[in-house]
């Protein structure tokens, strides 16, 4: 076996996250690593942005790797055994460092690769595995400031800092295609008329032009090792992915959207949620955008909220996802929760991030809500009926598979049945829990028996109800889930 293939094949196996968007189906159950420190591990690097550059580092990585997977072999055959030794010669303690260095140091799809591989279940993912995409989440590198000046002056010109009376050169948070800075608008460019607290995000360069040549690396070394089931369907998956990513390094759509979820009719009027205004000059590799005070949903201040304060965040964050879906046909899809703040004193939901954002047509939520209430109604020909005309199924499937299928989609409709007790409690030891483990329990016969890849845009729209779901889990909450979902479907009209 190959170097890479082994690196590939410890690295990217088949997760219940995987399989989740593989079979069409969330795993509400998946483990979002929530917690972060309490100042980020943030070091500036320059990103290296050409084609030729980053293969370079991952040949760099490949070589140091099989070094450190070379000594470990010596190391063992040499001294006596170890019960403490790690079981791969590539899980090493120093192979991990390398590891978690490189992929915070290449940024782009690289780092968001690692971003997407943290959203596992942690009951399949070795230790190792957990360790080095953990480090990844906690560690951040952020361009030099010669490399951020650069970006600066292309996007806004020369004259840049005459837009603002301050503007913090260091970071406050890193991410794998941008970074994000304090400043403040002069009151003359300013939408206010008076000066202006923003967050400012500025990508590294030529982030966008590497997402084919990144995820065509892991592809080719993926494909030629034959190193994950038919059922995952791969090439799918990365061809989303590379789309996805795309669409996220385009400011101006980011904020056009940004624009549109501020509108009235949309979460404008609504005094549960905040979105920012967006500065008019920003551009699509600097977004400029109101600051605001909310703290993250996530981590330790979990520990803090009140039982009031965790209720209504996952009521507001479930009910959200689903009028974006069957009123707004539109959708921030990101299930990062620190997308999501909480201010205390306003009582709102701040919504920070939209470069996530997708729409969808008429057609496919008609058709998406009408498997979701059969789902929800507990009928099975429904289900099987509205699951073929959405592409889930192709009507080859044996009955294993069908009935696995039906299973998970009946049981992710339970928050919202009539017969579900309300409010419907979220947590650990919770009927939600055990719901997870009996969906869990399908993935292993739906990877086995698939015979298509799901419809394109369930990959993401199943990432956010995750998302929102898991949130109310960490949280400990309980949602009267029934009343959302009749309050938001019953004025639905399909065509």
């Amino acid at each position: 076996m190959t170097l890479e293939r082994s690196i590939m094949r410890q690295m990217l196996r088949p997760s219940v996250g995987d399989i989740a968007a593989s079979t069409g189906m969330p795993d509400p159950g998946e483990s979002i690593l929530l917690d972060r420190p309490k100042s980020r591990n943030l070091q500036a690097s320059k990103v290296p942005s050409s084609r030729i550059g980053r293969l370079f580092h991952y040949g760099g990585l490949a070589a140091s790797l099989g070094y450190g997977a070379a000594s470990e072999l010596i190391r063992r055959t040499t001294t006596s055994s170890d019960d403490h030794a790690p079981s791969s010669l590539m899980l090493t303690e120093g192979n991990i460092k390398r590891l978690v260095s490189k992929l915070t140091q290449m940024r782009g799809a690289a780092l968001k690769l690692g971003q997407f591989m943290s959203i596992q279940d942690s009951h399949v993912l070795p230790p190792e595995i957990e360790d080095i995409f953990r480090r990844v989440q906690d560690s951040a590198h952020y361009m030099p400031d010669w490399q951020m000046e650069q970006v600066m002056q292309e996007a806004l010109g020369p004259s840049w800092m005459d837009n603002f009376e301050s503007f913090d050169r260091l970071p406050f948070a890193a991410a794998s295609i941008g970074q994000v800075h304090s400043a403040v608008l002069k009151a003359t460019v300013s939408p206010t008329g008076a000066p202006a607290r923003v967050a400012v995000k500025v990508q590294f360069p030529n982030i966008v032009n590497s997402i084919n040549s990144d995820l065509g690396y892991v592809k080719m070394l993926l494909t030629a090792g034959k190193l994950l089931p038919r059922g995952l369907f791969l090439d799918r998956t990365i061809q989303v992915m590379k789309d996805e990513l795309k669409d996220e390094c385009d400011y101006t759509r980011e904020a056009a959207f940004a624009r549109r979820f501020g509108q009235p009719d949309h979460l404008g009027g609504d005094p549960r949620f905040k979105v920012p205004w967006v500065w008019e000059k920003s551009t699509d590799r600097v977004l400029v955008m109101e600051h605001v005070e909310g703290v993250s949903v996530g981590g330790s201040v979990i520990d803090r909220l009140s039982q009031r304060d965790r209720d209504d965040i996952a009521a507001r964050v479930i009910d959200l996802c689903l009028r974006e879906l069957f009123v707004f046909r539109v959708m921030q899809t990101d299930p990062n929760w620190t997308n999501f703040l909480w201010n205390p004193r306003t009582r709102k939901v701040e919504l920070v991030d939209f470069g996530a954002t997708r729409e969808y047509s008429k057609e496919f939520i008609d058709n998406w809500l009408r498997l979701l209430s059969a789902a929800v109604a507990e009928d099975r020909d429904a289900c099987i009926e509205w699951s073929l005309k959405l592409g889930y199924l192709t009507g080859e499937e044996n009955e294993i598979m069908l009935d696995a299928h039906v299973k998970s989609m009946v049981l992710l409709g339970t928050p919202f049945k009539a017969s579900t007790p309300q409010p419907f409690k979220f947590g650990p030891g919770s009927t939600w829990a055990d719901i997870t483990a009996q969906i869990r329990a399908q993935i292993p016969v739906m990877l086995q028996h698939r015979l298509t890849p799901p419809p394109r845009e369930t990959y993401s729209l199943n990432r956010k109800l995750s998302g929102a779901f898991l949130l109310a889990s960490r949280l400990n909450a309980s949602v009267d889930c029934r009343t959302l979902w009749t309050n938001v479907v019953k004025g639905y009209r399909f065509d």
